[in-house]
Order: C-alpha cells, then sequence, then structure tokens
C-alpha cells in the first residue's frame, strides 16, 4: 500500500532546513553583485555552442545555479508518475504536462517522502531549453512562502524535466472558473491575493529585481490551507540594471494580462507585474475571465468592461462576481476596486508598489461589514443576477405590488 501523502508546511523565509543540502545558498536574496554575476555568466554560456546537457552536468554551473537541488534520473520521475500515465495528469500548458509523483524517503539521503508535481518539458512546445534553465535559475537561488518550491530537476539527452512541491489545491484559475469547483470566500480570496502580492514584492524587493511577466491566475498555485504561491519561472527576467529605467525584450505572456505599453514598445518594469497583478484582482472581485470570447464585444476584455464600475464605490457591487451571494465585505470589496484600478493604470508611474499592495489588502483582513448576514437569507454557494442588492429591491417591490392589490 502506498504511504498517504500529508502536505508540509512552507518553510518561512530564509530558513535552512537540514536535511537539505543547499550549498552555497546562505541568503533568501542573493546580493547584486553575485546573482547578477551568475545571471550574466548564465546567458554567456546558454549563447555559445556548448550543449544544454553538459552545461547543466557540470560541477561549477550546478554549484553556480542548482545549490539546493536534487539531479533525478529519467527512470526514477518515470517510476514514480507511471511512465507519465494520464492517470496522474495534473494539468498541461506551453510547456509540456505535468503529472503527480510521490517520493519515498529512499530516493534520496535526507529527502522526504512526499508528493511531487513533475514538469515534462514537450521539446517541440512553445517554452524551450532556455525557459526551463531560467526555472532552474530563478527558483534554485530564490525561497519565499509564496514561491513555489522546486526539489529538483532532470536532464538526459534531450529530456528536460522539473520536480516541485505538489501543491494540494491546484490553481487559482480552477477554482474561480470551474463550474464543478465550491466557491471562494471573501476570506479566501483576499487571503490569495495578499499571498500572491507578497511574492511578487519579494521578487521586486530583491538587491536585484526580477521581473516575473506571466502573472495570472493559472500560475497561482494553492496550499492545503490556500496559501498561493507563485509558479512557473520560465519567463522571468532580471530587471534594468545602472541608470536603465526598463529591459527591453520580445513581447511574451498571456493575452489580457500584459501591460499596454510592455504591448507596444516591449519595454519590461515591474510595473509590468503591478499591471498583470491588478487584472488578477478583477478576477477575484467579478469571477469573470480576463479575455473571455463567450461574453459580448464590448464585454470580452475583463478590464475594459470592468473600470467604468470601478471609479464609483456605489457602482462596484454590480460587478461582484454572484458566487459569492453577497458575503464580502462592502468596504473591502471598495478598498479592492480602487486598488485593482490603480494597478491598470495606463501610466506605469502611477502604479503603486507591490509592497504598498500588501500593506493595503492586509488592513482589509478584519473588516466585517459584510453586505449580507447569514441571518438575512443571503447564504449558499451559487448565487445570481441581479447582485444581491437588486434582488432586495426586487423583493420590496413585490411587497409594495401586493399592498396595492389588496386595497384595491
Amino acid at each position: 500500500m502506498p504511504r498517504p501523502w500529508r502536505p508540509i508546511a512552507a518553510a518561512k523565509c530564509c530558513t535552512v532546513e537540514d536535511h537539505v543540502v543547499l550549498g552555497n545558498l546562505s541568503r533568501c536574496r542573493p546580493t547584486r553583485t553575485d546573482f547578477a554575476k551568475k545571471v550574466a555568466e548564465f546567458r554567456r554560456l546558454s549563447s555559445t555552442s556548448t550543449s544544454t546537457t553538459e552545461l547543466i552536468r557540470d560541477d561549477e554551473f550546478s554549484q553556480s545555479f542548482g545549490a539546493g537541488l536534487y539531479a533525478f534520473e529519467l527512470s526514477e520521475l518515470r517510476a514514480i508518475t507511471h511512465d507519465f500515465s494520464s492517470n496522474f495528469l495534473l494539468g498541461e500548458g506551453g510547456f509540456g504536462t505535468v503529472h503527480k509523483g510521490f517520493i519515498d524517503d529512499k530516493m534520496r539521503m535526507g529527502l522526504k517522502a512526499q508528493a511531487v508535481a513533475v514538469k515534462l518539458l514537450d521539446v517541440g512546445g512553445l517554452q524551450g531549453h532556455r525557459e526551463w534553465l531560467a526555472e532552474v535559475i530563478f527558483l534554485g537561488q530564490f525561497r519565499h512562502p509564496h514561491l513555489v518550491k522546486l526539489i529538483g530537476y532532470c536532464c538526459e539527452n534531450e529530456e528536460r524535466l522539473l520536480v516541485y512541491e505538489f501543491m494540494p489545491r491546484g490553481s487559482l484559475e480552477n477554482h474561480l472558473f470551474r463550474r464543478i469547483s465550491i466557491s471562494l470566500s471573501w476570506g479566501t480570496r483576499l487571503k490569495i491575493a495578499i499571498g500572491a502580492a507578497k511574492g511578487l514584492a519579494f521578487l521586486h524587493g530583491a538587491e536585484k529585481p526580477v521581473i516575473y511577466r506571466d502573472f495570472k491566475t493559472s500560475n497561482i498555485l494553492l496550499d492545503h490551507d490556500f496559501s498561493a504561491k507563485l509558479s512557473d519561472f520560465g519567463l522571468a527576467k532580471m530587471g534594468p540594471e545602472g541608470e536603465d529605467t526598463h529591459v527591453t525584450t520580445r513581447v511574451m505572456g498571456t493575452h489580457g494580462y500584459a501591460a499596454p505599453e510592455y504591448v507596444m514598445t516591449g519595454h519590461l518594469t515591474t510595473k509590468s507585474d503591478v499591471y498583470s497583478y491588478g487584472v488578477v484582482l478583477l478576477e477575484l472581485l467579478t469571477g469573470r475571465r480576463a479575455v473571455d470570447k463567450s461574453k459580448p464585444k464590448n464585454e470580452e476584455k475583463l478590464v475594459d468592461w470592468a473600470k467604468p464600475y470601478l471609479t464609483s464605490s456605489r457602482r462596484v457591487r454590480f460587478i461582484m462576481d454572484p458566487k459569492l451571494a453577497g458575503h464580502y465585505s462592502i468596504k473591502g470589496a471598495r478598498e479592492v476596486a480602487a486598488l485593482s484600478l490603480q494597478c491598470i493604470s495606463s501610466h506605469p508611474k502611477d502604479r503603486p508598489r507591490m509592497s504598498t499592495v500588501v500593506e493595503i489588502l492586509q488592513g482589509l483582513q478584519h473588516l466585517k461589514d459584510m453586505a449580507v448576514t447569514a441571518a438575512s437569507g443571503g447564504g449558499g454557494g451559487g448565487g445570481g443576477w441581479p447582485p444581491i442588492a437588486g434582488r432586495h429591491a426586487i423583493s420590496a417591490r413585490a411587497r409594495l405590488d401586493k399592498k396595492t392589490i389588496s386595497t384595491k
């Protein structure tokens, strides 16, 4: 019988676990000099004729980029996923497929028995070797409670795989948009928003800032207690150096989340991530996707549809997710709406820092001014449309009509 898996609580930032060989990783945030040199060397090496297999197996490379990571054999990963069986499929994307596996405590000395997620690179897919190396570099260097933990990698011939901690509740995307899922409560949505914001704030606040570049609901994974962790660092970029104000790069990411100035010019900054975060905040508020082709033409793009409602605190209730059934803080919803409006500003300088976003959201956690209380009969998970205030208005109108009829 396989051993039952129990989720392991995330270690706090900068905590070194004795059972993991972390090599030279002694800080959560490497200094600018150390990390910048390593990334520069990576870019140089990966652009030369040196094969990726030779590069990743090089001792110096492993010490610089893979410190603290385990190098797995392909046969081992085949075994723990039952040869990448479709029965163990967790998801798939531009990178390839992700399968669930279980590592026992005999596979590597010091490695705990645990469930893992094994990402298998589709060699002919949209993302390639450089994205795989980027994951090894960034997640091999950084440790934080709100970044998914990379346990190890595999590099054999043309095969490229990554092994992560398993996140039992899957992605935020699935919880928000799958009809079969139970609706997330207001408090849980706020908790997820704060956790994701902390992850971005950590990256942006590093000595050498990291631009995530692909912030979206499918890349926000949830632990057993709905703690949010950022995943998929294949598109991450180092921030501008010296007097540079931005990084110029080809436009990549996901339609609907990318900042307008980045799409138009290719100029990438940390404020590009802030815009994407604002879009996700809107998704949490409304229960709508960033882009939904099933909606009428003028409602397809969430930002364009929602913006007019965000400028007035009285209108916010008309765009709240019906699945909340009115069970949300009125003041909290208004504050989140106002914050999302700042984040999606067309002027990058007007967007707040992620550290400020964290501070604002944390101040909303204990608000109790719910739009509907359990006693008022507004419970249930499905809700409906119009919003709760609209339903009360209809009920009041019905009572008035009944009174009028009885007096005739």
